[in-house]
């Protein structure tokens, strides 16, 4: 099915043209770079159908029978059917999928299990850990006294006898797990242990693997934290939005965190999109997506590796890759512009135990386009000759525009 139906471009067109062109431009580069962003991905049409329904005009404060608004009884049939098929996708008692962000829903999580001044140990921020983990800039780091642990110098693995050190030694309220930037599955059942000994909750921070949960691809962490937050865009590919898992002894917590301690209206037509999308995930055809994620990532890893590039931790168990890009001769702010100019888009990233800024990258988007491994292994090559300058930006377009056009991430 063609998107751009979905878009209604002919009516904005007509009512609206400065902002017609605006969507279309961006269709027009998400059709035609590559996409290597590892937090975003391609919506299905009928994802974006459901974003743009009549659902977006509903004011609907509060929960399925408990509104601050009349006029629910629809839409309180979408939230329950969204809830209960996370429920079922991800095996938890209890979804909260009213989150607007990721972020939203760690302040929820915060909020329904701490209280302001609170010990919390997370992944430091240089090895990966989010805003929400305790940056001086965000809520998190002006509200509670976090404690960050690290990596190994050498394997780039998240050092687990630190974790259990630290724990022991500052006896947070909350312990998190989770990662923007580490591509190596963790160990929920060993912070499980750490927390019960020291007493503290586990906060999951889920958004980059929830996808891959989802499709059979990366372990569950539902069964061993308190709350599991994460994001229903990135490999869910839903829309943009969180969403709170946890045990019926938190349910109340969790909800009345959300709303009303954190967020008024929920967004109804983002709830129903999120619907669509855990729907999708629940389907064989999303199993082999997800594993094909993974495969692909790894391919690409090992590619860039061949290649000269240094691989964080060495390769790659989700959709997500970390590299310096120093032996080649750039570092990642320089590689980062070169690359875009040539069509490739990914982010930068900081790298463990270094001031220099490397490059993240995944295989979520490229992989709903329909790319296999060995698509994986020429835009390791394709990448790595632009960083040496052995391919100049207009065959390096030419060559991103030859292998979009190929897999079209909206056919037609």
């Amino acid at each position: 099915m063609s998107v751009t139906p979905v878009l209604e471009t002919d009516v904005l067109r007509r009512q609206d043209p400065e902002l017609a062109e605006i969507l279309l431009g961006e269709l027009t580069r998400q059709s035609t770079t590559l996409q290597l962003v590892a937090a975003e991905n391609f919506t299905s049409p009928a994802v974006l159908a459901a974003l743009g329904s009549p659902l977006a005009n509903k004011y609907a404060e509060g929960y399925p029978g408990a509104r601050h608004h009349g006029g629910c009884e629809i839409v309180d049939v979408a939230e329950r059917v969204a809830v209960d098929r996370a429920k079922a996708l991800f095996g938890a008692e209890h979804a909260n999928v009213q989150s607007h962000s990721g972020s939203s829903a760690v302040l929820a999580a915060y909020a329904a299990l701490l209280r302001p001044g609170d010990t919390v140990l997370a992944l430091g921020l240089p090895y990966g850990g989010h805003l929400t983990h305790g940056s001086p800039a965000n809520f998190s780091g002006r509200w509670f006294d976090f404690v960050g642990y690290g990596v190994d110098a050498e394997t780039g693995l998240i050092d687990y006898d630190q974790v259990r050190t630290l724990a022991r030694a500052h006896r947070p309220k909350a312990i998190v797990c989770g990662s923007i930037a580490y591509p190596r599955h963790i160990d929920h059942a060993l912070f499980r242990e750490v927390a019960d000994e020291v007493g503290a909750y586990l906060i999951a921070d889920a958004a980059h693997p929830i996808g891959l949960v989802a499709g059979g691809a990366a372990p569950n962490p539902v069964p061993y934290a308190d709350v599991v937050c994460a994001t229903t865009h990135k490999v869910l590919r839903g829309p943009r939005g969180g969403m709170l898992l946890c045990g019926s002894e938190l349910a109340e917590r969790v909800d009345r965190a959300v709303f009303p301690f954190t967020q008024g209206g929920a967004q109804m037509h983002t709830i129903a999109a999120k619907a669509v999308a855990f729907g999708e995930a629940a389907t064989p055809a999303f199993t082999a997506y997800a594993h094909q994620v993974v495969a692909n990532a790894r391919v690409l890893a090992a590619g860039l590796a061949a290649e000269g590039l240094i691989v964080t931790t060495g390769g790659t168990d989700t959709h997500l890759i970390t590299v310096d890009p120093m032996p080649l001769g750039v570092d990642g702010r320089t590689a980062r512009g070169r690359l875009a100019a040539a069509g490739v888009v990914l982010d930068c990233c900081a790298l463990p135990h270094g001031e220099a800024r490397g490059l993240r990258l995944g295989t979520a988007a490229v992989t709903t386009q329909g790319m296999g491994e060995g698509e994986m292994a020429g835009i390791a090559a394709l990448l790595a000759g632009i960083l040496r300058g052995r391919v100049d930006a207009k065959r390096a377009r030419d060559e991103v525009r030859e292998l979009v056009d190929a897999f079209a991430p909206y056919p037609g």
